[in-house]
């Protein structure tokens, strides 16, 4: 009788389109661990002024639970950090010629980081991007917020990056030796 009666009021609440979730056994010696996502990041611009001079050397994604990451790595810069402005905009238009360049997503984040794509004593390349085209290596292909990545220019040490993400999203900036840290949320 009673397992009708639960029967009964489960079929009800199903049909109001009330959902229901039933929790699979945890198979025995399964850790189950529920990840916390950061927040109160915000979505307003970042940035630091100046400090260090050095090239830029690399560009470079990964996934992680909460939040996707670009990370830029300016090596021959010091401890005392690497200047950068991290902020929406409404196009992506490449420093100084005004050209336009369309980045995929709802959004889209322009990066400049005072370090230039190339050695100012030599002006070899340092890291091989080209205006208006992806950043090289870096495949987006199975995130979760970004979208598109493109190169903007490398102009009186400064470069320029543009990344596509799925919405107007937190993000967070951090300074390690010798890396640029950007992390995108993957919600609010």
């Amino acid at each position: 009788m009673r397992t009708r009666r639960a029967m009964a009021v489960l079929a009800a609440l199903t049909m109001a389109g009330v959902g229901v979730v039933v929790a699979a056994p945890t198979p025995a010696g399964a850790a189950t661990t529920a990840v916390t996502c950061p927040t109160g990041w915000g979505s307003l611009p970042k940035t630091a002024a100046d400090a260090d001079d050095g090239s830029l050397t690399d560009i470079r994604t990964g996934r992680h639970d909460c939040y996707d990451r670009m990370v830029l790595d300016v090596p021959t810069a010091g401890t005392t950090g690497i200047g950068y402005t991290v902020h929406y905009v409404d196009a992506f238009v490449q420093d100084p010629s005004g050209i336009p360049i369309p980045v995929s997503g709802g959004a889209i984040l322009e990066i400049l980081v005072s370090a230039p794509s190339y050695d100012p004593e030599t002006n070899a390349v340092t890291y091989p991007g080209h205006g208006g085209q992806p950043l090289p290596g870096v495949d987006l292909t199975g995130y979760r917020t970004f979208r598109d990545a493109k190169f903007g220019a490398s102009f009186e040490g400064v470069t320029q990056v543009g990344l596509g993400v799925r919405a107007r999203l937190p993000f967070k900036v951090t300074q390690l030796s010798g890396r640029l840290v950007i992390d995108v949320a993957h919600s609010w």
